[in-house]
């Protein structure tokens, strides 16, 4: 009888394990829950800064020289990913994940906290702005990569996989809602409602991941990951004696170095568009915040279906990626051509599905290319060349935004992005890439690159992640 209710206990909680293993990562893991929950609550705070603090120049600020102070305060927003990525490796290699995690929350609050309490008593310089802009964005950028690696701390080795696809997937999410919110909380409350907001929203960051218990990295870096285990960078990180010079890298991959380069071109033009699309709503359709909210909305619900979808698109990488920058540039004029918000709102979605197309297909196609061994430098020099252009393309655009009409910046970028198109598609005709597979879902690295690149924060954080 002992025997015989033994059994049957132990088939009891087999069932329950079952059944859990069935349910949502988040619901059956508490400790990925409260730092996915911090993800969502630093990211969205982050990009609903950037995007309300724009519109709060080019709407009410910055008079004649909107064009430029909003161009100037995206790219102090974007310089931290870039100019910081070796400290930030460095940091988040010497010190506990959590502390690294809780500490980069808690100074991003305290710093908005500190900003929420000067616009509360008096309108503060543009000089405070920039100053928030500059360390709020370098908080992030220590935050994001350091979650990312602390994936392995949290949960088990059989859901990792999906605790990533899980985290890069609510980067667009939090980066959608904060964009969003960014341009209505200005209208509705000030500039002094959306810092406050934002600095609850890191200071409860702070607080879900301080109440955070990390068990510890199962494996050192540069330890291989077990046979069949899907893992990040830790656990697929070559030694320092496996990694070559970037030059060798690209050296050896020419197809792959003319077309980052075109790339990178494009960058310069259709990322302008979170400068030139805040000016056009204000000069050109004289709306309100919600105009720009629903532009935002348009572009970040575009990339997610362009990420989604992409891998499914018949032809090779240079022939779709090429087909995708013509319409993108046919997306980006049309504001110019057919003035109104039904075209603008349309044109946006056009372009981020365009965006979530060629990252998700060029991504992949690295990923098959470029050797194990070489990855990692090679990931980390694509994302700085292509955020290095954010900075360039929000200067440009918005020192031009002051001097020509923003109808006219929606023509400028349609040109410049049209002879990118073309010089992809020869790169493709003159050295076509070697046969790979059709992107799928796994592609997590490819769908998260996608959507970050549009829904810049590079989200502008940087243009990838």
């Amino acid at each position: 009888m002992t025997g015989a209710r033994a059994a049957g206990a132990a088939e009891a909680v087999d069932t329950t394990e079952a059944a859990a293993r069935h349910l949502p990562l988040v619901l059956r893991n508490r400790r990925f829950a409260a730092v996915w929950g911090a993800q969502v609550l630093t990211q969205a705070a982050g990009r609903m800064f950037q995007v309300g603090a724009v519109w709060w120049l080019i709407g009410y600020a910055a008079g004649p020289d909107r064009g430029l102070a909003s161009g100037a305060f995206l790219a102090v927003s974007t310089l931290p990913a870039v100019a910081l990525a070796p400290l930030v490796a460095a940091l988040i290699a010497r010190r506990p994940h959590r502390t690294v995690l809780a500490a980069a929350a808690a100074v991003a609050g305290l710093v908005a906290l500190g900003t929420a309490c000067w616009t509360y008593t008096a309108t503060p310089p543009m000089a405070v702005m920039y100053g928030a802009a500059l360390l709020l964005a370098g908080c992030q950028a220590v935050f994001d990569p350091c979650l990312t690696t602390s994936v392995p701390e949290l949960v088990q080795d059989a859901d990792i996989e999906a605790a990533t696809g899980f985290e890069l997937a609510t980067q667009s999410l939090a980066g959608l809602a904060g964009g969003l919110l960014g341009p209505l909380v200005v209208d509705g409350a000030g500039l002094p409602g959306i810092v406050a907001g934002c600095a609850g929203a890191y200071l409860l960051a702070a607080a879900l991941v301080g109440a955070t218990r990390f068990p510890g990295t199962p494996a050192a870096p540069g330890t291989p990951a077990a046979p069949g285990v899907d893992g990040p960078a830790t656990a697929d990180v070559p030694s320092p004696a496996a990694r070559r010079p970037l030059r060798r890298i690209l050296a050896g991959l020419p197809f792959i170095r003319r077309v980052l380069l075109c790339f990178a071109a494009a960058n310069v033009f259709t990322t302008a568009v979170f400068v030139v699309m805040p000016l056009y709503t204000r000069t050109v359709l004289h709306a309100d915040g919600s105009t720009v909210a629903a532009l935002e909305a348009a572009l970040g619900a575009g990339t997610l279906v362009g990420s989604f979808t992409g891998g499914r698109l018949p032809g090779s990488p240079t022939a779709v990626g090429a087909g995708c920058l013509g319409l993108m540039a046919a997306a980006l004029g049309l504001p110019g051509l057919a003035v109104g918000q039904a075209p603008a709102v349309g044109a946006m979605a056009v372009a981020g599905w365009c965006v979530g197309v060629i990252g998700v297909r060029f991504v992949a196609l690295f990923q098959r290319l470029v050797p194990a061994e070489d990855r990692p430098g090679f990931f980390a020099v694509m994302q700085a060349l292509l955020g290095a252009t954010f900075p360039v393309s929000s200067l440009a655009f918005g020192l031009l935004g002051d001097h020509l009409p923003a109808r006219t910046l929606c023509l400028v970028q349609a040109v410049g992005v049209l002879p990118v198109a073309a010089a992809l598609w020869w790169t493709g005709r003159r050295e076509p890439a070697p046969a790979t597979t059709p992107a799928t879902s796994t592609d997590t690295t490819a769908t998260a690159t996608a959507t970050a690149t549009a829904t810049a924060t590079a989200q502008p954080n940087g243009a990838v992640r």
